[in-house]
């Protein structure tokens, strides 16, 4: 097992740090965000990336629906 640090880019988690793991970071590609307040549930999904310049960051997913709005 190793332990992996991905920071959040976008949506409600930007900035924040998360530290996991696993035998892999592909096992956690995808991480999903449920916020609950007094409104409609909202959801949102972060894909997780690798980069050289920035190591492991999980972006915020667009969705193609409301792109489509």
């Amino acid at each position: 097992m190793h332990t992996f640090l991905a920071r959040f880019v976008g949506g409600p988690l930007d900035g924040r740090w998360q530290t996991f793991t696993s035998a892999s970071p592909a096992a956690l590609a995808t991480v999903t965000h449920v916020h609950l307040h007094q409104g409609p549930k909202i959801v949102h999904h972060y894909d997780l990336r690798h980069s050289e310049e920035h190591g492991w960051e999980y972006h915020l997913r667009q969705d193609v629906d409301a792109e489509e709005c």
